[in-house]
């Protein structure tokens, strides 16, 4: 092995980025995950035809780089500047009782791309998959999946539009049948290839790739878009996700459906730092949809990796680091005023700002988002989700 294939290799074992896996030795490099999954970078070009084509602002996760790549973005947007009309799915693998910040990201997008683009969608709740990755029982995953639906509900989808599933209750019939036809496409070989699955793996992880390949074809919601099979689908995501759509995306021409078209997001760092995600198996490590204001501010003070100095005179001197500060971090994702965040930026870089200051102003705005979401979490019953279960989409 020369010295270039020992590097890579190296570089491989310190950054891991899988559906199931995301952990760094530093920083997640974007980068080279754009190189090895073959999908494009999002440009500013992209941004700007989004704004044309909506009328409206991009939503502050766009322009400021959070959703960073792409898989046939173009494709959909020339559809729809001829008139065509599309579909929005994205899921949520229900596998804590609350949502932290980091999986309300991608809802938060969607419900803006659902609005900007007045579309349908679908929200798959993988109970499945949980259940088998995470030893949960079937039970526990189904409770959980109720729980996890009520939050992404409390995000503010369109009811007459949004058709929200658990596996569980739904794979069958049409969906069933797509999900045999992807299976037949795609061999052990090629499986083992995109997912990295061995020999201790059980079998219901091998065959679980197709259940989440399907709702991206339109008949396997024959209720939703009967007669619509050549409807194009756009994929909300983070790019852990990924090895699922190339899948997709390779079978899909070759059982008549159009390739599905991928927007996908960075992750939402841990509190501790940026090498790797929130995790719901730490609680320290993530804010909860849950928490309380005083939780909030407590565990921003006491976890949140800080870029400042060592002492206030060092830091008015050199000013803080916000290549690794998390405060900052959070506020680029969560703060929607540009000017004010470029203010905190050039002042704390500079030292002007301590990390006390950036501290309390994250704290406030997490606590005005989380409270926010806590009211309509509220207003969401039983009979609301289960609305929310059989709603046909116009």
């Amino acid at each position: 092995m020369d010295k270039n294939e020992e590097k890579q290799r190296e570089e491989e074992r310190e950054q891991v980025v899988s559906p199931w896996e995301v952990s760094s030795s530093g920083k997640i490099d974007y980068d080279k995950l754009i190189d090895k999954f073959g999908c494009q970078r999002l440009d500013q070009s992209l941004v700007d035809r989004v704004q044309r084509l909506t009328g409206r602002p991009p939503h502050v996760f766009l322009r400021r780089g959070v959703f960073f790549a792409h898989r046939d973005l173009n494709d959909i947007l020339d559809a729809y500047e001829k008139g065509e009309k599309f579909y929005l799915y994205t899921g949520r693998g229900p596998s804590s009782e609350a949502l932290h910040l980091g999986h309300l990201v991608p809802f938060m997008f969607t419900k803006y791309l659902q609005d900007a683009f007045k579309v349908p969608l679908v929200i798959q709740l993988t109970d499945d998959e949980k259940c088998m990755w995470k030893n949960l029982s079937v039970e526990e995953s189904q409770r959980l999946a109720r729980e996890n639906a009520k939050d992404i509900i409390a995000c503010g989808f369109d009811v007459t539009k949004t058709f929200i599933f658990s596996d569980f209750d739904y794979v069958g019939g049409a969906f069933y049948k797509n999900m045999v036809k992807v299976a037949k496409c795609v061999t052990y070989n090629k499986v083992v290839g995109i997912f990295g699955f061995t020999g201790e793996d059980h079998i219901g992880k091998v065959s679980f790739p197709p259940v989440q390949a399907v709702p991206s074809f339109p008949s396997s919601f024959p209720h939703l878009f009967s007669g619509k099979d050549h409807l194009r689908c756009l994929i909300p995501c983070a790019i852990d996700q990924d090895p699922y759509f190339r899948m997709t995306r390779d079978v899909a021409p070759r059982i008549g459906y159009h390739k599905p078209a991928l927007i996908e997001s960075s992750f939402f760092p841990a509190l501790q730092g940026e090498t790797g995600k929130m995790s719901a198996s730490d609680p320290n490590s993530a804010i909860y949809v849950t928490d309380s204001a005083k939780a909030i501010k407590n565990k921003i003070n006491k976890y949140a990796f800080s870029g400042g100095q060592e002492s206030v005179e060092l830091h008015r001197k050199l000013g803080a680091n916000l290549e690794v500060d998390i405060p900052v971090k959070y506020l680029s994702f969560f703060l929607e005023d540009d000017a004010e965040l470029e203010h905190i930026k050039k002042e704390y870089g500079a030292g002007g700002m301590l990390t006390g200051e950036v501290k309390q102003r994250l704290a406030q705005v997490l606590t005005e988002l989380v409270e926010r979401h806590q009211v309509a979490r509220a207003a969401v019953t039983d009979e609301v989700t289960l609305l929310h279960a059989i709603t046909e989409t116009e």
